[in-house]
Formats: structure tokens, C-alpha cells, sequence
């Protein structure tokens, strides 16, 4: 099995930055277009957890557009043609915390490259 083939690497890194793009934009269109459109999407985040596209799409547009943020690091590993996972810390603009973000991306054959779970943390107080 492959390990962050370049080629792969590159395809998710471009489709990551696209859904960042959209995310900073509130692009709902890009965004719904990038997640896997199933009842099987998860998408867990700071005070919701959604379960299935429609509930991932309707909370989109209820938000009206995402705080601003910044990243700080983002790591993607890829394990064969067809599967990634994405991991990025940002911080949104201010705040001083750090949030985190997980993503699961899958590589279908009439589709491309889609979130199939996301997460979405900030980081609390440790002590």
C-alpha cells in the first residue's frame, strides 16, 4: 500500500484548500459539493453533532457563514488512491484558541475527492 504518493497527496491538498476556500467564503454550494452527499456524512463540530448531508447542509445555511480563521498547520496523509485524512489546527480570528479540524476523504470513481467525517474541535483550558 501507498503511503503519500506525491500525485495523491497533491489531488487532496488542492481539494482541501478548495473546501477552505468555500468555508471562508461560505461558499454553500463548493462546500455541499465537496462532502460525500450521503446519509452517511458526519460531520461532528464545536456545538453540534450532524449526521447525514441534508442535517450537515441545513446547518450551513442556518449558520450564515463561518467565523474567520487562519491555519496554523495543516498534515494530510493519504493510504493508497482513494483515502485521506486531513488534519488541521487554525485559530479564528479574535481568538486566542487554537481549534482543530479532522477530516476522512474518500476518492469515488464519478466524484472525486469528498469529506466523509469531519470533526470539529477548539481546544479548552487543560487544568
Amino acid at each position: 500500500m501507498k503511503i503519500n504518493e506525491p500525485a495523491v497527496v497533491a489531488e487532496v491538498t488542492a481539494a482541501f484548500h478548495a473546501y477552505e476556500c468555500a468555508l471562508t467564503t461560505d461558499d454553500l454550494e463548493t462546500m455541499g459539493a465537496l462532502f460525500w452527499n450521503s446519509p452517511h456524512t458526519v460531520r461532528l463540530g464545536v456545538g453540534e453533532n450532524l449526521y447525514g448531508i441534508e442535517a450537515i447542509d441545513a446547518f450551513r445555511k442556518a449558520r450564515r457563514g463561518s467565523p474567520q480563521r487562519d491555519l496554523l498547520r495543516v498534515e494530510i496523509t493519504t493510504i493508497g488512491d482513494n483515502f485521506a485524512v486531513a488534519n488541521a489546527e487554525f485559530q479564528r480570528h479574535g481568538s486566542e484558541k487554537v481549534g482543530r479540524q479532522s477530516q476522512a476523504w474518500a476518492k469515488f470513481p464519478d466524484q472525486g475527492w469528498r469529506v466523509v467525517s469531519a470533526h470539529v474541535s477548539i481546544m479548552g483550558n487543560t487544568s
